[in-house]
């Protein structure tokens, strides 16, 4: 995991933000304003921290920010990179967020004592008024931190970014992406549909497509369980669920932002769960078809696909079938039934992998 850390003159951070990132274990970028070239995406950055004097401090007061330090903030911000702003790097923050002024952003709250970063120290005098926060990642403090505080705030942050590294990933992955994502890969619209007829499902009952993305899945869904049942289409990144609104699947199903390990959902309430292209890309494969699982009624079908089969996509990557591969029938089995799971079909033919499970209950 890395950490992009830009500081701005007067030098230096107001609170020990690398060693806390070091202690964790995350590998630190460190860029000076005007001192080399920032990255110029956020793929493999997991966090980025802007620090230096306190708002209104640096040279030239109200000079506006080098485009390419706004162009890295509006691109965390829009992908859900975790941000921390502190003195400048907060005025430099609200003005990414854009809305108001730096120092009263529009767009921006201010923090509760529930916050998972500034739990307890808002609520103190000094800092009240002085701290927000700009969505679900991004943190801002103008102010300098009290010295009891100094090493509490950047562990807190370097905990939460290690939290949702991979998550993180995921969404700048897929957020640039998501406006081509349909158009690209209209042609495999047959296909999910001849998967989806396979899973069986009955009028009236509820259905997932789970990493839904586009919810290319959802129309032949729909189809299977008539207007009297219920589709959900559920993703982690924000912007495939907004593409998929845009293209009409919101009329097929109810799009949900989850965690695709820790769903939203009662147990025992889903009938069929459709994942395509995710068990294999998850760090804990056995954690979320426990969660499956748990959410599947009496029965429940689950069926994983992708448009390509495992051989066709090893070639495609220039690398040979790996023998740790998850989907590889050896180990699917065993994990699909130390899971709760019971394996009825697979199917990995050059132009599709399937594989169909029933929850054994």
């Amino acid at each position: 995991m890395a950490v992009v850390i830009l500081e701005h003159a007067p030098a230096g951070s107001p609170v020990a933000v690398g060693a806390a990132l070091a202690a964790a274990r995350l590998d630190i970028r460190v860029y000076r304003a005007g001192e080399g070239d920032l990255p110029e995406d956020l793929t493999g950055v997991d966090a980025v921290v802007v620090t230096g004097g306190t708002a209104g401090s640096r040279s030239g007061e109200g000079a506006p920010a080098h485009d390419a330090e706004l162009e890295l903030l509006r691109g965390a911000l829009a992908t859900e990179v975790p941000v921390l702003g502190l003195g400048l790097g907060a005025q430099l923050l609200a003005e990414a967020a854009g809305g108001g002024a730096p120092e009263h952003p529009e767009c921006a709250a201010p923090v509760s004592g529930s916050d998972p970063l500034f739990a307890g120290m808002a609520e103190e005098e000094h800092h009240r008024g002085h701290a927000f926060r700009v969505g679900a990642s991004a943190w801002g403090l103008y102010c300098h931190l009290e010295e009891r505080w100094s090493g509490l705030l950047p562990a807190r942050f370097a905990e939460l970014v290690a939290g949702r590294a991979e998550h993180t990933a995921t969404r700048a992955f897929f957020t640039r992406r998501a406006d081509a994502w349909e158009e690209r890969f209209a042609y495999q619209t047959p296909a999910y549909e001849a998967a989806v007829a396979r899973m069986g499902l009955r009028r009236g009952q509820t259905a997932v497509d789970l990493g839904c993305g586009t919810g290319r899945a959802m129309p032949a869904l729909r189809a299977q369980v008539g207007d009297e049942g219920a589709v959900l289409g559920l993703d982690v990144t924000h912007a495939m669920l907004a593409a998929a609104a845009r293209i009409g699947r919101a009329a097929t199903g109810r799009l949900l932002l989850a965690d695709c390990a820790r769903l939203p959902l009662r147990p025992a309430s889903v009938h069929g769960i459709f994942a395509a292209g995710l068990l294999d890309h998850l760090p804990r494969p056995r954690t979320a078809l426990l969660e499956w699982a748990r959410v599947s009624a009496p029965d429940g079908a689950l069926l994983l696909f992708h448009p390509a089969g495992r051989a066709e996509r090893a070639a495609r990557h220039g690398r040979p079938l790996s023998p740790d591969d998850p989907l590889a029938e050896p180990n699917l089995r065993p994990l699909l039934d130390a899971t709760g799971w019971r394996l009825t079909t697979y199917d990995d033919a050059d132009q599709h992998f399937l594989a169909r499970a029933v929850l054994a209950r």
